[in-house]
């Protein structure tokens, strides 16, 4: 079993993904042989190059497991191993998992039925809808909601589960000690509380686009299935379910309008074989977990509140769009009006504005 220094030091260099870490744990055991070794005996190792040997040794000088250690408990960060117990068993079973973690909260939760959640950091007002029911109905079923604090569709589906108390995963893609996007830092806050916060980056590391691609591995590696709702055509989420496939997990895809550029990557999964999703139940089905009965992400609106106007024209919108021109033609109201009534609809989220003057229900 190799020492936890040997694994954090080795965690710490740069251009050391798994697959490199694990073959020079096939020929170093220690700490100590790791920083006696010469550059002859790295360059016998298959997989070290010339270029990995000079970042090896500039780097060994710097690196400094022990505080590394000091600096995660002073933080209340745990580092785990993929030696360990408590290692996540899903993430373990892909080809190339993360060999170190470092958590905040209970990680256990990872060893829960857990459940991917993912998609635009812009979401409309019927993404962030349907991210927060479902975040939030799974949770309701103790299956772990794992996303990447990330802003949009991330941070609704990870506030879905704290509205039902939990459980919900955030694996981060920058050190644990780094809140990214800093407005989520209330967020991390409750997760770490209702469930964990994850990274396998070391302590300080920058949210660097380069990081997430490995983040995402790990959204997916740890997750029966990952449920893409709302993404661009060319999107950081479309990778993450790239990723399930790879690592033979189911993916699911929440399908939205065709006018919304948002839906393009989402109806691309589904041609492309991803299980379409209207509900949980869909979800749950599919990987054989216990059905929610009264399971449904088509929105009934509680009309407490709401005045008679607004009624009006919420009845005459639909789930495809409709022109201002026509709510004002059969409502007989002035297009001010009209405007007026829409703003206040859009601000309690009940209907989107669409370009080129087009409402539709969300």
């Amino acid at each position: 079993m190799a020492e936890l220094e040997l694994l954090v030091a080795l965690n710490m260099i740069p251009y050391l993904g798994p697959v490199r870490i694990r073959g020079l744990l096939n020929y170093i055991k220690t700490y100590r042989d790791f920083m006696n070794a010469q550059r002859s005996d790295f360059l016998e190792i298959p997989g070290i190059n010339q270029k990995i040997c000079d970042a090896i040794l500039e780097s060994r000088k710097k690196v400094n497991p022990l505080e590394e250690i000091k600096r995660a408990s002073e933080l209340g960060a745990k580092i785990i191993t993929f030696e360990d117990k408590d290692y996540p068993r899903l993430l373990a079973e892909i080809y190339d998992p993360p060999p170190v973690l470092y958590s905040l909260g209970e990680i256990s939760v990872l060893n829960q039925k857990s459940v991917a959640i993912v998609g635009t950091r812009k979401p409309t007002a019927y993404g962030r809808k349907i991210a927060e029911q479902m975040g939030r109905e799974l949770a309701e079923f103790n299956i772990n909601v794992v996303s990447g604090l990330a802003r949009g569709i991330d941070a609704c589906a990870h506030r879905g589960a704290l509205k039902a108390g939990g459980p919900t995963t955030a694996v981060l893609g920058c050190g644990i000690d780094v809140v990214y996007p800093p407005e989520n830092y209330e967020i991390m806050k409750e997760i770490i509380k209702a469930g964990c916060v994850v990274s396998s980056f070391p302590i300080g590391t920058r949210p660097l686009a380069s990081n997430f691609p490995a983040r995402n591995r790990i959204i997916s590696g740890t997750s029966l299935g990952t449920v893409v709702i709302e993404a661009a055509e060319k999107s950081g989420s479309l990778i993450t379910a790239d990723f399930a496939l790879e690592q033979g997990r189911e993916v699911f895809a929440v399908p939205g309008s065709v006018f919304s550029p948002y839906s393009r990557g989402t109806h691309k999964l589904i041609k492309q074989g991803a299980k379409l999703v209207e509900s949980v139940n869909d979800i749950l089905e599919e990987l054989n977990l216990k059905l929610k009965s009264d399971s449904s992400m088509k929105t009934s609106f509680d009309i407490a509140g709401i005045g008679q106007e607004e009624i009006e024209v919420l009845n005459l919108v639909d789930y495809h769009p409709v022109s201002l021109e026509f709510l004002v033609q059969k409502t007989g109201k002035s297009p001010q009006e009209i405007s007026a009534v829409i703003t206040r609809l859009q601000l309690k989220d009940l209907i989107a504005l669409l370009p080129g003057g087009y409402v539709i229900k969300v």
